[in-house]
């Protein structure tokens, strides 16, 4: 027995890794070309490459997967751990670890009761953050000059947007196509909101004052692209008041909670956006009407007081009645004074007109010549008499000034000591030695310099020496009976 188990052994053929892990590669291949695999997505990781790693197990095994970077950028829906997936596939081989993997090329979620328990997980994450928040909710404009519409160009909605709209209030309509189903249907919804918000207010594409996003009914997977954090995160952040209408009334996406009002239908919405033009019409005429009845009543108020006021009021005729009668008396008065005041003027007339002669006026100049030639006889030696005596004054006060003045000083033998800028010099502390120093005598000025206490001057310079003078006392004056001016 052991010699045939060692003879089969011999006797089998021999294989290369290469050889093995190729002839293992085609057998799985082969045999699992194409399979649907279900399970829950375990560890996952998304490096930079854009490829996805994640691994699908169940309560016995683990199945490696790879989803390369250009497949999974098409897919609608993106696998998160934890989630139960069904993943669609090819069972392949890879020699560099000793393990088989599936290349995953579509993966759905297991159900809708995956897809609800993932989009509570993301509903609770948002709504932590603040998104949901009611603080954040915009109101809507009463009358919108512009609405913004981000829908499929193609369907049955913005055509009953467009309808309801016109039934209601006609008004500007900017249509911002996007596809509403599918992998590309979230990052086109965030970017139409998103562009809406950058149109500037003057530019050639007016600035909507409003923004619907719509779409018809559908499953849960149909509408799983509004469920998308970039459609939600574009809905929160945008600065414009956001209507959602996303599928029928019993629909709810996270893009719902996201906006500042949820439509039921987007006929809703656009019931929501305007008002009807009809009742508004209707509404400012009552206005209008309640406006002028209101007037009337408070002009008949204000006529019928006015009515009491004035029959209490004394007439006019009354009240100057007096007054012309005054009128009438002061007019009879007034001629009869001005014939009596006319008399009297022309009486005081005839008395001054003598006087009023050439002669009798030749005679006047003459008196008045007479008196100004005495007054001016007068006023000419009382000036001279003036002006003397405020001449000796100031003789006087001159001799005063020139007596007090340093020039009498130097007279006496003293002599005005200044530094080289001129400044007087009152102490010989503030001198040193070699300074120059000018001496203003009474006769002149003379230039000198500084020595040492135990130099000698210079040539040609006088030596000044430091002496010090006992004060003498005070002789007294002679009485003769005279004060000093000093």
């Amino acid at each position: 027995m052991d010699e045939t188990n060692t003879t089969e052994q011999t006797n089998a053929h021999e294989f290369t890794v290469s050889q093995l892990s190729k002839a293992v590669k085609s057998t799985v291949e082969d045999e699992f070309g194409y399979v649907r695999v279900r399970g829950e997505v375990g560890r996952l990781s998304r490096p930079g490459s854009g490829h996805i790693y994640f691994d699908l197990k169940d309560d016995k095994a683990v199945l490696a997967a790879v989803a390369w970077k250009g497949v999974a950028s098409k897919w609608r829906f993106q696998p998160e751990q934890g989630l139960e997936v069904i993943a669609t596939g090819r069972l392949t081989t890879f020699p560099g670890q000793s393990k088989y993997q599936i290349i995953v090329e579509n993966v759905e979620p297991a159900g809708a009761g995956a897809l609800m328990a993932l989009l509570e997980e993301r509903r609770k994450k948002l709504t932590a953050e603040g998104l949901f928040d009611e603080d954040r909710k915009q109101a809507l404009p009463f009358l919108p000059k512009v609405i913004g519409v981000v829908t499929s160009p193609s369907g049955a909605v913005i055509r009953d947007i467009l309808h309801r709209l016109a039934d209601r209030f006609p008004t500007n309509v900017v249509v911002w196509p996007v596809r509403v189903q599918g992998a590309s249907c979230a990052p086109e919804v965030a970017a139409a909101i998103e562009g809406l918000n950058m149109l500037p207010p003057d530019g050639p594409i007016p600035r909507p004052d409003l923004i619907i996003v719509a779409r018809g009914g559908g499953s849960v997977e149909d509408l799983w692209g509004f469920n998308e954090e970039d459609v939600v995160r574009a809905i929160s952040e945008s600065s414009l008041p956001v209507i959602s209408a996303i599928g029928h009334e019993t629909d709810m996406t996270l893009a719902d909670f996201a906006a500042d009002k949820r439509a039921p239908t987007p006929t809703g919405a656009a019931e929501m956006a305007v008002p009807v033009r009809a009742e508004l019409i209707g509404y400012v005429k009552d206005l209008s009407g309640r406006q002028f009845a209101a007037a009337q009543r408070v002009l008949g108020s204000k006529r019928d007081r006015l009515a009491v006021a004035s029959a209490k009021l004394p007439r006019a005729d009354e009240l100057i009645a007096s007054a012309r009668q005054r009128l009438d008396l002061a007019q009879t008065r007034l001629a009869a004074a001005l014939g009596k005041a006319r008399q009297a003027k022309a009486l005081h007339l005839a008395k001054i007109a003598p006087r009023l002669s050439l002669p009798a006026l030749m005679q006047m100049m003459k008196d008045h010549s007479k008196s100004l030639n005495g007054l001016a006889g007068r006023m000419k030696p009382a000036i001279l008499r003036a002006l003397a005596a405020k001449e000796q004054v100031l003789q006087q006060r001159w001799q005063l000034a020139n007596s007090l003045g340093y020039r009498n000083v130097l007279s006496r033998g003293y002599a005005l000591v200044s530094d080289a800028k001129g400044n007087i010099v009152r102490q010989a502390s503030t001198l040193s030695a070699k300074d120059q120093v000018l001496l203003r005598f009474v006769d002149g000025e003379k230039t000198a310099s500084i020595v040492e206490e135990s130099g000698g001057p210079a040539s040609g310079e006088p030596e000044l020496r430091e002496r010090v003078y006992k004060p003498k006392k005070p002789r007294k004056p002679p009485n003769d009976g005279q004060t000093s001016l000093f």
